[in-house]
Formats: C-alpha cells, structure tokens, sequence
C-alpha cells in the first residue's frame, strides 16, 4: 500500500510538472524536459496503472474493502485539486478560502489517505484512524503554504526549484492570492503591468509588493496556524505517546525544512 501511494503520487507530479510546464523536480529536469512530452504523458499514465496493481497484492479481502475507498476518493480529490489550480489561472480574482480548498484537494488529501489507511491497516479504531487523517491533512495544507513561500524565498540550493518560478509562471499561490485580495489600485497595477512578463526583475518586484501588502507573514502564520491544528489532532489520537513520537518528529522535520 506504501509503494501504491508513493507511485500514484508521482504519478500526479509528472502530469503537474507538465500542466505547469515545470522545467525542475527535485533539483532535476522534469521528464517532459528530459524526454518530451508524450513520452512524460504516458509515464505518468503507467505509474497510475502500477499503483492500482500494487494495491491489487493486498492478501486480506477485509483490508482492500477497508481503503479501497478511501484510496479512490484520494485519487478524484487530487485530480479535482489539479483542475481547481488549473482554473484559477484563467480566473482574474481567487478567494483565499477557494485556494485552501484547493491546496487541500490537490495536496494534502493524499497525505492524510496514507495516515489513515495505514492505521486501518494496523487495525486501528475509527476514532484514531479518522484523526490521523485531520493530522495528515492540516500537516499537507501547512506544508503546501510553506512550499508556497519557499518558492518566492526560499533558495534554490536548499529547495531544489528555481526561485520564483511560480511568479514566473502566474501560478494564484498564497503569496499571490493575499496580495490579490489585499492591494491598492496602484499596486494592482503594478501586478497587472508584470503579469506578461518573466525573469528576475518581475520576481524582485513581486516579492517586494508581497512584503507591502503582507502576503509574506499572512502564508507563515497560516503555517503556524495549520501546524498547530495537525498537532492537536496528533495528540488526541488514543494511543500512548511513546507511539505518536514518530509522527511528531515526521511532522517537524516536514514544517521546520528550508527546501
């Protein structure tokens, strides 16, 4: 089940790193880039396949019927979190809220499913089993919003990606949305004036109208603030602590990262 939702989920960053036209991965060129695009399509496709093949090798008929759903419902969310991203793109303004819902569909879902199934897996108790899934799920949202900010500030040694490359590329991100929402007509048009444009000097006066508008330290404290609801959700699982050290450490290593 583990290697299921480690392919079905690079799977979905293949075919994003096309709908984004992404040139890096992990510090590395994207598949479309090192290959091209049908031969990326299709390898995306076949990881897909791999998952559900994996799935297929649970031995307990009582294990698949318990997280079959709950794998498949991960699998539309995430496709319909990548269409929401895709939308937002073609629409001039975006609700913070709308964004969250997005961030959670297309990300954090996929986490929370892995927390989930595994504790159905250990045979867990709902109860337990349903609040490691609103850890995974507050921990995705604060990681993607962390990722969000690593990507305008962060550095690209540390984060493996091209500073800036999504205000290059238009993506509504946190940042962008906040400061959407928050700024004044001539700022408005400062960030209208750059919309066609690309390179460092649009990247240095995104960032700038960022930090004027608050964007920066709005994205961090929603990081502090999802952090501390996965937390709670962490603790409130009904197993002894020593159990949950894990988890907790997973957690800070994950929101305390710099790439």
């Amino acid at each position: 089940v583990a290697n299921a939702i480690e392919l079905f989920h690079n799977f979905s960053l293949v075919h994003d790193d096309i709908m984004d036209n992404a040139p890096l991965r992990r510090g590395t060129p994207t598949i479309h880039v090192q290959y091209n695009m049908p031969t990326a399509i299709l390898a995306g496709d076949v990881l897909c396949i791999y998952a559900y093949r994996q799935l297929a090798h649970i031995g307990n008929p009582q294990h698949l019927k318990a997280i079959y759903p709950v794998f498949n419902e991960t699998a539309i969310q995430v496709c319909e979190g990548q269409q929401m991203d895709m939308d937002f793109e073609a629409q001039p303004n975006t609700t913070l809220s709308d964004y969250i819902t997005m961030i959670t569909l297309k990300t954090s879902v996929l986490l929370a499913c892995a927390l989930k199934i595994g504790a159905l897996l250990g045979g867990s108790l709902a109860y337990n089993a349903q609040k490691l899934y609103e850890f995974g799920k507050c921990l995705g949202i604060a990681f993607q919003l962390q990722d969000d900010y690593l990507d305008s500030f962060g550095a690209m040694e540390l984060t493996g990606k091209k500073t800036g490359g999504d205000i290059n590329a238009n993506k509504k991100t946190y940042l962008l949305t906040h400061a959407l929402n928050h700024a004044n007509s001539a700022q408005l048009d400062t960030l209208k004036s750059l919309h066609p444009q690309t390179g460092e000097e649009k990247i240095n006066h995104i960032t700038h109208l960022f930090r004027q508008t608050g964007a920066d330290t709005a994205c961090l404290a929603e990081v502090k603030q999802y952090t501390a609801t996965a937390l709670q959700a962490l603790e409130q699982v009904a197993i002894p602590a020593a159990r949950k050290a894990t988890l907790f450490q997973f957690a800070n290593m994950l929101l305390n990262r710099e790439g």
